[in-house]
C-alpha cells in the first residue's frame, strides 16, 4: 500500500506540474489510460492463460479415465475459490462487469473503484482458468474502466470528466479483449454512453488505438481468430440460408437470456447453499457437460480456452460435423448459464461468440446438403453466425458486424453478415425488450436512467 501511496503522491506532483488545468490533464490521462490498460489487459489474459496451463489443461490430459473427474472437479474448485472471493473479499466482483462499469457510469459519474477492479483480475483468472465456461471480454472492461477512473480520480478532474475517462477505460478494454478497436469504439457508444460529446469521442478513439497497439505488441497478434480463406458471399442462393441463420441465432438469443436469468434467479432462491459454494455447483455441472463434449467428439472449449474449437469451425471444410456444432451450441449454452448464474466472475462474449460459430457451422451444413455448394462455405457461415448470436445476445448491432471484420480479417460477407445480424437483432429485441445487462441489473433491483447525459446533477 505504500508503494501505491508514493505512485499516487508522484503521479499527482508531475500532473500538477505539467498540466495544470482540467482540459490538459484529461488528454494527457487520455493517452496514460490507454497505455495502462493496454497493459492491463495483457496481463490479465496471460493469467488467465498460466492458470489454464496449471489447471483445467492438465486435467483434459489427466491418465486413463481420471480425466473426467479431473475435468469435473477443477472447475468446481475454481467456483468454490471464486464464491468465497465474492461472498467475503470482493462482492462487486461477481458477473461479466460490464453491468456494474454501466451503473457507474450513469449513476455514480464513472466511479469504478481499483480495488474492484484489482480483485476481478485475480476471481476472474481463477475461475475462467478453472475451466468456468464464462468469457474474459466483460471482465477487461471492468479491469480497465477501474484503471482508468483512478487516474481520473488521482488527477482530481471533475465529475463529469472523470465520468468520461470511465468511458475511455471501456473502450480500450474491448479494444485489447478483442484487439479490435473500431468495434470498441461502436460498443462503448451503443452500450454505455448513449448521448456523446466531441471530447468523449476523441478520448475513446485516442485510448481504442493505443489500447490495441499495446495488445498487439505484447502479444505479437493480429487478428484474434486465424482463417486461412477470406469468405465472401459465393452463392446468392445462399442468402435464403443466411437469412434463416439470423432467425435461428434470435431463438439461440432468446434461449441462452431466458435460460440464464431464470437459473440466476433459481440460485439466488437455493437457501440451503451457501452463496459462495453456489459456484462450484455451476462449476461441476460445467466440468460435466465438458465431458460430454470431450468424450464424444474430442474437442475442448466447454471447459477451457475455446478459441481453439471455435476456428476449427471458421476454417471449414468439414472439420466439425454438424451433430458435433449442433451439440457444441447446446453444450455451451448450458455450460455458460451453470458459470454464470451460480455467481461466476466472467463475461459472455466469449461464449455468445462459441455458440453463433457452431450455429452458422450447423447451418453451413444445412445449405450444402440442400445446395450443394463446397463444404468450405461452413467456415463462412460460422463467421456470420458469430456476429448474429452476438447481436441478438448483447444488442450491440454496429459492434456485432465491425468486431467480426476486425476479428477475423475479413470482410467479404457484408451483406450475409447484415442479414443474419439485423435479422437476430430485430427479433430478440421484439420478444425481449429488456437487454440482457439491463435485465440482469433490474434482478439486482438497479434500474438505469433513461438517456444518460454528462450533466453533473445529482437527483
Amino acid at each position: 500500500m505504500q508503494i501505491l501511496h508514493r505512485l499516487y503522491q508522484s503521479l499527482l506532483v508531475w500532473l500538477m506540474r505539467h498540466a495544470p488545468n482540467q482540459r490538459q490533464r484529461l488528454l494527457l490521462l487520455t493517452i496514460l489510460s490507454g497505455g495502462a490498460c493496454g497493459l492491463a489487459a495483457v496481463t490479465f489474459h496471460k493469467s488467465i492463460r498460466l492458470v489454464e496451463m496449471l489447471a483445467i489443461d492438465r486435467a483434459n490430459q489427466a491418465p486413463g479415465s481420471s480425466w473426467i473427474w479431473w475435468t469435473i472437479l477443477t472447475p468446481a474448485f475454481g467456483g468454490i475459490l471464486g464464491g468465497l472471493g465474492i461472498a467475503y473479499v470482493a462482492p462487486r466482483a461477481a458477473g461479466s462487469g460490464i453491468p456494474f462499469v454501466k451503473v457507474a457510469y450513469a449513476n455514480r459519474f464513472g466511479l469504478v473503484p481499483l480495488r474492484d477492479a484489482f480483485w476481478k483480475f485475480v476471481l476472474c483468472s481463477i475461475q475462467i482458468g478453472t475451466g468456468g465456461s464464462l468469457g474474459l471480454e466483460g471482465p477487461t472492461v471492468q479491469i480497465c474502466a477501474g484503471v482508468s477512473s483512478w487516474l481520473a480520480r488521482t488527477a482530481r478532474l471533475s465529475a463529469a470528466n472523470c465520468r468520461r475517462m470511465a468511458s475511455v477505460g471501456v473502450a480500450a478494454g474491448i479494444a485489447a479483449a478483442f484487439n479490435a478497436p473500431i468495434a470498441a469504439i461502436t460498443f462503448t457508444l451503443e452500450e454505455v454512453v448513449g448521448d456523446l460529446d466531441q471530447t468523449m469521442l476523441s478520448g475513446i478513439i485516442v485510448a481504442a488505438a493505443l489500447a490495441a497497439v499495446v495488445e498487439r505488441g505484447l502479444s505479437e497478434s493480429g487478428p484474434v481468430f486465424h482463417v486461412n480463406k477470406q469468405y465472401s458471399l459465393d452463392h446468392p442462393s445462399s442468402l435464403v440460408s443466411y437469412a434463416l441463420l439470423g432467425i435461428l441465432a434470435a431463438f439461440v438469443s432468446i434461449a441462452f437470456t431466458d435460460s440464464l436469468l431464470g437459473v440466476r434467479l433459481w440460485f439466488r432462491g437455493l437457501r440451503r447453499v451457501p452463496a459462495w459454494l453456489q459456484p462450484a455447483i455451476g462449476g461441476a455441472a460445467t466440468g460435466a457437460l465438458a465431458v460430454v463434449g470431450f468424450y464424444f467428439f474430442h474437442q475442448n472449449g466447454i471447459a477451457g480456452d475455446p478459441y481453439a474449437t471455435l476456428t476449427l469451425a471458421l476454417i471449414g471444410g468439414g472439420s466439425l460435423t454438424v451433430v458435433a456444432m449442433a451439440s457444441y451450441c447446446v453444450l455451451k449454452l448450458a455450460a455458460t448459464v451453470c458459470s454464470y448464474s451460480s455467481g461466476g466472475a466472467g463475461g459472455i462474449f466469449a461464449p455468445s461468440l462459441f455458440m453463433g460459430a457452431m450455429l452458422g457451422g450447423t447451418v453451413g451444413w444445412i445449405d450444402v446438403s440442400v445446395f450443394h455448394h463446397s463444404t468450405d462455405s461452413i467456415g463462412a457461415f460460422a463467421v456470420v453466425g458469430m456476429g448474429a448470436v452476438f447481436a441478438g445476445i448483447i444488442r450491440a448491432p454496429m459492434t456485432s458486424i465491425l468486431i467480426i471484420f476486425e476479428m477475423t480479417g475479413g470482410y467479404g460477407l457484408v451483406l450475409p453478415l447484415m442479414i443474419a445480424n439485423m435479422s437476430a437483432f430485430a427479433l430478440a429485441r421484439h420478444w425481449r425488450p429488456t437487454p440482457i445487462y439491463e435485465a440482469l441489473l433490474e434482478q439486482d433491483g438497479i434500474q438505469l436512467p433513461k438517456g444518460n447525459t454528462l450533466q453533473d446533477n445529482r437527483g
